[in-house]
Parts: structure tokens; sequence; C-alpha cells
């Protein structure tokens, strides 16, 4: 492949919205060159990392593979790289996990295949490569640029933009391939048994906030969504200053059964109808939920802030209590804190007594720019639901 179509499938690659985490090992290491040689690149490359040791697969697996070098290697690596790159794009964005594993040319001869594992991972299909090369044919440099040009392509592919070369395999070296498509309804089956983090529902006008990384975001069950939870947001994001306004809805309860699909769709369809973006995740807790959207500020009510500072839902451990909030600071995680009635008595952040060390992460909201005593629970009992 010429060097002026390599970069003209790489400039397409970064034109488009797609950002993407990259996980190689074993080849192709030329590739992220070629995307971080040519402009752009700021655009679609989130994360790459090369895990190369055995112990560096491992610690990113978090288990030993069967192989090193295997399909589902390369599956579990995109698949990783996938939820990663969830947590590290911008709100909305289209993401990419890629991940390679290979069996190249080496010092000394190998008494396998030279072949390659290619795998990517996007919200609606799973891809997956096996190239086995001739053996002697080329030197190793020469079969990391052969693996490099097909995990550009590869990107190209699922980057849904254009990437007409020669693969610059011979005839009798074998390529097998294979794809799966995800549904709606599969992709979100997948967010509950915990094989992907979350998915985001763009609804938002994203033209007045797309380049806004860092994310406002207001959990809940939204069994309804109503005009205090919209006005809150609005309030929170006010006050922030800058960020992407978002509502987070999480499949699984700490306390209750997992959210049904059908239920999940039909909460979403809320969002919809008033053009709010809303995320769909797997976790309930705050400690977790800061894991997942570095960075970003986490809109809540007093009493939810009563129960974080309140060691007894740290095993009565203060200690411990004070190590987890100050795990959610060290992500760069805030919380905004709007006033609530507990027990009959409205409270807001001031009437807490908050760890010096982790006070700087609650932020108040006046009394006088938001206050709605009305919940969810209320709304559900007064239309008899």
């Amino acid at each position: 492949m010429t060097d002026a179509c390599i970069r003209g499938v790489v400039e397409a690659i970064h034109a488009s919205p797609t950002q993407a985490v990259v996980y190689i090992a074993g080849g192709a290491s030329q590739a992220l060159g070629m995307l971080m040689s040519i402009p752009g690149a700021t655009n679609t490359v989130l994360e790459a990392v090369v895990p190369y040791s055995r112990m560096s697969m491992i610690q990113l697996l978090g288990q030993i593979p069967n192989q090193f070098c295997s399909q589902q290697t390369a599956v579990n690596m995109a698949l990783l790289a996938y939820n990663r790159a969830l947590k590290l794009s911008r709100p909305g964005a289209p993401v990419l996990g890629v991940g390679f594993t290979g069996a190249l040319a080496s010092t000394r001869p190998k008494l396998g295949d030279h072949r390659f594992h290619l795998s990517t991972r996007t919200s609606d299909r799973l891809w997956v490569s096996t190239v086995t090369l001739s053996k002697g044919l080329r030197t190793r440099e020469q079969e990391d640029k052969v693996s490099s040009h097909l995990l550009l392509k590869a990107m190209a592919s699922a980057c849904k933009v254009p990437a007409t070369f020669n693969s610059e395999l011979t005839d009798s070296e074998t390529v097998d391939e294979c794809e799966q498509q995800f549904s709606e309804d599969q992709e979100l089956e997948q967010i509950i048994n915990g094989e992907i983090c979350f998915k985001v529902y763009p609804f938002l006008n994203e033209t007045q906030v797309f380049n806004e990384e860092r994310k406002i975001i207001l959990s809940g069950s939204f069994n309804p969504l109503h005009d205090g939870h919209l006005k809150l947001l609005e309030v929170a994001t006010r006050i922030c200053g800058n960020g992407y306004p978002c509502f987070e809805l999480s499949a699984v309860n700490a306390d209750k059964p997992p959210l049904s699909v059908s239920q999940i769709k039909d909460r979403v369809k809320q969002f919809e109808k008033v053009g709010m973006t809303v995320i769909i995740s797997n976790q309930p807790y705050f400690y977790k939920k800061a894991e997942f959207f570095p960075g970003s500020a986490f809109v809540i009510g007093a009493d939810t802030a009563a129960r974080l500072i309140d060691p007894k839902y740290y095993d009565g451990d203060s200690g411990k209590m004070v190590e987890v909030l100050s795990g959610c600071k060290r992500t760069g995680c805030t919380f905004i804190v709007a006033g609530r009635n507990i027990d009959g008595i409205f409270k807001v952040l001031e009437d807490f007594d908050i760890p010096e060390v982790v006070r700087d992460i609650f932020v108040s909201i006046p009394v006088e720019e938001f206050r709605m005593d009305i919940s969810s629970t209320e709304i559900r009992k007064r239309s008899g639901l």
C-alpha cells in the first residue's frame, strides 16, 4: 500500500466522529505511528495500550488466558477497549474498541504458524479476523506492516469510512472473518449482565455542547421523569458553568431486581420526548459511577448526600467512608447538592458535617435557585400507580 493510500485511510478515520481505544500486542505496532503521525489523531485516539509482557496482558484481561495469541483473547481485548472508550469519550460520540494479538516472526523460529487475531467492537457489532501468514515470506518488520495495514482497514470499516486497498496477502495466506450484530435489546441485556458498562441515548441537541467532555449527571429511577428533574439539571448546569447535561438510569439496583429491557426502553422514551440525553448504566453506587464517568459532576439531593457521608453505609467505618469518597475525588468528580426534605425537615448541604478531606467535592445549590419538594414516589401515589 502506498503512503498516500495509508494517509487517505487515516485521514478518513480521523474525520469520522468515532473515538477509539486500541489494545495491541505482538504486532501491528506501525499502525499506532500511522494513526498518531497524521493530523487529527486527537479526534480519534482516546488511548493506545501495548500490553506486551505476559503480566501486562494478564493484568489487562483480569485473568490468565488459555492462549495469549488467540481469537478469544483479541475479542476480550476489544471488549475491554470498547468499555474503556465509553468512559473516556465525548458524551454521545460513537466509540470503538480494538483488540489485536499476534505471533509474528521473531529472533527464534516459531513452531506454530505466523498469525494474528484482530477484533473490533462497536455498540452494535463485534467483528473478528484471524490471519495466517506464510512462514519465511517476510521479515518481522514486513509482517508487522501487513498486520498494521489490516488493523487500519478494520478501524476504517468500524468507523464506516471507505478503505479500499490491497491486503498485501498472497493467495496461500488465509483469512478467517466473522461478525455478530447486536440489536438495541441485546445491547441493553449486555448492560444488565455486566458485559458492557453503559449505553448513551444522545437526545440532546449536540450542536450546542458536543465538544464538552465533562458530564453533568443527574442519576435516578425516573419513574416518572418530572419537571423537578429537568429544572434541577438546568440549575446545576448553570452553576457548573460548562459541561454536557445528561440523566443517568441504572438498570441494576442495589436492593431491587434489575429493570427489564422493556422497562428501560419505556423510561428512555421520556427523555426522547423532552430532548434530553440519558445514559443507561449498570452501577447503582456512586463510587462506581465515578469510575464510569471520570471528571463528572453528579447532581444529587441532600438525602443522597446524607447517605454518602453516613458511616452506617460503610459497615459503620468512617475511615472507609472517607476512603471511598477520596476515591471519587481522585477521579475528578464532584457532587452538586440540592436541598431536600428528610423526615419532614428541609435540609441543605450546609446542615451536614462533611469530613474536611472531601469537603471540596461537595457544592451546594442555593435554595433560592432551586427547591422542589415533590418526588417521583409522590407523583406515582397521586396518579394511583
